[in-house]
């Protein structure tokens, strides 16, 4: 009888089994696709690649005595097959290889078998060799108190180790790593994550494998993606319940009342994962419908909650697929990119419950991420809940909702809007206003806000800012501002600038006036105690002021990345994200700059927005 082993049976060994247990008398064709996965898999450093070359080579030796005759046949797989691996075009080479050499397909694969059978096949199957699983050898470095440990070739451990809210990134072991030792690490993790039952391949590319085992999700890097073998494993060390957290009881409550849309906000490891864990936990034992959407999966949920990943390299096919699925509730972790905060909103206006985690260093920053990726009226509909956490405690909950009213701070009837507020969910007071004010997407802060010093009010910084952006927009020279209350400001400027800002009979201060809805007295610098601020920097429009930039919400749109510069049309400016200079335009006729997605630049303005960095623009 001839035989023709696929990659499973020459890996377990299976044909020198045979070979040896029975009077062989016949031919064993090798298949140079099952050759060239062992060689991609031996090049990985993979045990099964080396177990297979084995085998192999103890054909070649039967082949000698005479035991066997033995003949390589086929083709090598293309690269696209290589690739695809997975659906099945290895396999088909060699089911077409025992059809054309009548040869009996040996296999520990079952789907092969199974296929091959039903392609009117001879088959023979035999169950695949299951080894005892062992621990991983970098469960050693892990304690009780251990979060994450950090293994990299010549450096010696690290660990960060503690409470949450208290750890501390410190070493565990006095040697530096050999390149061998992380080798040895690394492909330990790999091949538990092929092989073990509760372990997976969370994604792999060219120098960075993710895996998820067990409670750890361990990701390794390699040259040339990392300038050295590195391994990071982390997993949970504790978990909570909802009854675990301060106000227990009325978040229950509000996550209960009906589907609602949630972010919980923090800095990392702070606990906003353990935080969602809880909640999820929560509704499900509550009788809701939940599922996660995860890239990495590394919630450590029950069995109930179906954790899901990319689908196809989308979160958005993820969505559109879970969308069918009818959940009541679903945690996406982590909301970052743009890309994720529309498919969050998507399936939030689909009336799908949603709760993201997303990193912050205060509960405003993971609404503002919203601002320009989500129609601003929208907002309130996407999110009307924000958890900060701190600590491994909830330290703020903010309830968001929309009124239409007079900005905090502003007295004229005319300009009342739709106005975001956002309200401690403890005491009811508001906390912070978003709203348009002269075309441009601003938060207030007002009294009792998070990190405000008191100073100068939120309202006060917004109005000093677009009046300055105003006089500057006829100033030749030098501004400065100074708000004298709720309803008045007085702006300082050059000797020459005065009449050209008051304009003839005052009609040209009157219109700003008009668009602002604040009285400005136009004064020059020598009618002012002291002249110039010693931060002016002299007259030529240039100073502090415009040194610094104009802080703008750059606007995401499917085509564009719209800056809005009102005000500075036909003028050049510098655009920066946290003073790192990005590229310079000239302002169109409509006040603003338009960037095509997809672009260099336009990508460098988006990862700068999902990094919080603040924009500014700064005229030339």
């Amino acid at each position: 009888m001839d035989i023709l082993p696929d990659t499973s049976a020459v890996i377990d060994g299976r044909v020198s089994e045979r070979i040896e247990a029975e009077s062989f008398d016949g031919t064993v064709y090798v298949p140079e696709a099952v050759v060239g996965e062992l060689e991609a898999q031996a090049n990985e450093g993979r045990d099964s690649g080396w177990n297979g070359l084995e085998e192999l080579q103890r054909l070649i030796d039967y082949e000698a005595e005479g035991q066997i005759a033995l003949e390589y046949v086929g083709r090598r797989p293309a690269a696209i097959e290589k690739r695809e691996a997975g659906e099945g075009e290895i396999d088909a080479l060699i089911r077409d290889l025992a059809d054309e050499y009548d040869a009996t397909l040996l296999t520990s694969d079952v789907v092969q078998s199974e296929v091959a059978k039903a392609k009117g096949l001879d088959v023979s199957y035999v169950e695949p060799r299951t080894e005892e699983e062992t621990e991983l050898a970098i469960k050693t470095y892990f304690d009780d108190q251990t979060m994450s440990v950090h293994l990299k070739t010549g450096v010696r451990p690290m660990a960060k180790r503690g409470t949450i809210g208290e750890m501390s990134y410190e070493h565990i072991g006095e040697e530096t790593l050999t390149e061998e030792q992380m080798r040895t690490f690394a492909n330990d993790i790999i091949d538990t994550a092929r092989s073990s039952a509760e372990g997976f391949i969370e994604l792999t590319h060219p120098g960075m494998t993710i895996v998820q085992i067990r409670d750890m999700r361990i990701a390794v890097a390699e040259p040339p993606f990392s300038d050295g073998v590195e391994v990071t494993a982390v997993r949970p060390i504790v978990k909570t319940t909802l009854e675990d957290y301060e106000n227990a009881d009325a978040l229950r409550d509000r996550f209960t009342e009906r589907q609602r849309g949630v972010l919980i906000s923090g800095a990392p490891g702070a606990g906003k994962s353990t935080f969602a864990q809880a909640v999820a936990e929560f509704l499900n034992d509550s009788g809701y419908a939940v599922k996660t959407m995860e890239k990495p999966r590394d919630l450590q949920v029950g069995p109930e909650i179906t954790q899901y990943t990319e689908l196809s390299g989308s979160m958005e096919n993820t969505a559109d697929s879970l969308l069918m699925v009818r959940p009541d509730y679903t945690i996406y972790d982590e909301v970052r990119k743009t890309s994720d905060f529309e498919t969050f909103a998507d399936m939030r206006m689909a009336g799908v419950g949603m709760i993201g985690v997303v990193h912050a260093t205060r509960a405003i920053d993971a609404l503002q991420r919203l601002v320009g990726r989500v129609e601003l009226g929208m907002i309130p509909q996407v999110v009307d809940t924000v958890v900060y956490i701190e600590a491994g405690d909830v330290h703020t909950v903010y309830d968001v909702k929309t009124e239409v009213k007079v900005p905090h701070g502003l007295v004229e009837e005319d300009l009342a809007r739709p106005v975001i507020v956002i309200e401690d969910f403890e005491t009811g007071e508001p906390a912070y206003e978003i709203y348009t004010f002269n075309r441009q997407v601003v938060t207030v802060p007002l009294e009792g806000a998070e990190g405000e010093d008191g100073e100068e009010s939120g309202i006060e910084r917004v109005a000093k800012q677009e009046i300055e952006r105003e006089i500057r927009s006829v100033a030749r020279g030098h501004v400065e501002v100074e708000i004298k209350g709720r309803e008045k400001a007085v702006v300082y400027v050059d000797d020459d600038d005065i009449s050209y800002v008051i304009g003839k009979g005052g009609g040209r201060i009157s219109q700003i006036e008009d668009r602002l809805g604040i009285s400005i007295d136009v004064r020059t610098f020598s009618e002012r105690p002291g002249g110039k601020s010693a931060s002016s920097g002299g007259s030529g429009g240039g100073g502090t002021t415009q040194h610094a930039g104009e802080v703008v919400t750059p606007e995401v749109t499917n085509r564009h990345v719209v800056i809005p510069m009102s005000g500075h049309q036909g003028e050049t400016v510098e655009v920066r994200a946290d003073g790192e200079y990005l590229f310079t335009a000239t302002v169109s006729r409509g006040g603003e700059v338009q960037v095509s997605r997809g672009s260099a630049i336009a990508d460098e303005i988006e990862e700068a927005i999902d990094r919080g960095n603040q924009i500014t623009a700064v005229p030339q």
